[in-house]
């Protein structure tokens, strides 16, 4: 249907557009496949092809470096909708390696207003008990925005010590990290090495019936 983006459109058009306003021209095929997990050029070729014949963006004659991204059109798109499809990553429990999602290709429909725009995001389900004194439980799906950074008191995907993943909240404290439960139960992590792989900024719970 025109003018209906599907995941991976929505994922390059909102990186051609986040890159445009930090650099003022657009990026190459490679910089936008290395942005959004793909493998092959052809495959931004064929989703830039899409973007254009539905309306979002369009080539400059005589300048490949630049995509003309038609703004009233996106900005409504990116920020009206009121649902979207990000990518099921998996599963994260406290303490293991992340667990993929068995399905490669797994969507989750999430609102619109749990994410800014600005980042790309994804969702995992959440296994074990750490966060439930901040109403994070067990079977939960967590909105994640990936960013490397974080502030005091955000819940994060860390990778730690030994390569294990683990969703805590976020404190530095006199120049130490330390990942914090949400549950009395539970000690605080201190971490030797510490990668962010993003933020939460959302959780779904799907009832039973």
């Amino acid at each position: 249907m025109a003018g209906v983006l599907y995941r991976k459109e929505r994922e390059v058009l909102e990186y051609l557009s986040q890159f445009q306003r930090q650099y003022g021209y657009s990026p190459i095929l490679q910089e936008i496949a290395d942005a959004t997990g793909h493998k092959a050029k052809s495959t931004i070729h064929a989703l830039i092809k899409s973007l254009v014949d539905k309306g979002y963006i369009q080539k400059v004659d005589g300048n490949t470096r630049v995509l003309k991204i038609i703004e009233e059109k996106t900005f409504a798109h990116l920020n009206s909708r009121p649902s979207v499809d990000l990518p099921l990553m998996g599963f994260i429990a406290a303490g293991k390696p992340l667990e993929p999602h068995t399905d490669p290709n797994a969507s989750f429909p999430i609102s619109a207003s749990m994410i800014s725009g600005k980042h790309t995001a994804y969702v995992l389900q959440v296994k074990g008990s750490s966060l439930i004194e901040d109403a994070i439980l067990d079977g939960d799906y967590v909105v994640i925005e990936k960013v490397t950074e974080a502030v005091n008191g955000d819940i994060v995907v860390a990778i730690v010590d030994d390569n294990l993943a683990t969703l805590k909240k976020f404190y530095n404290e006199n120049g130490r990290v330390v990942l914090k439960p949400a549950n009395s139960a539970m000690e605080p992590i201190y971490p030797t090495s510490l990668a962010i792989q993003g933020k939460v900024v959302g959780v779904v719970r799907k009832f039973l019936i």
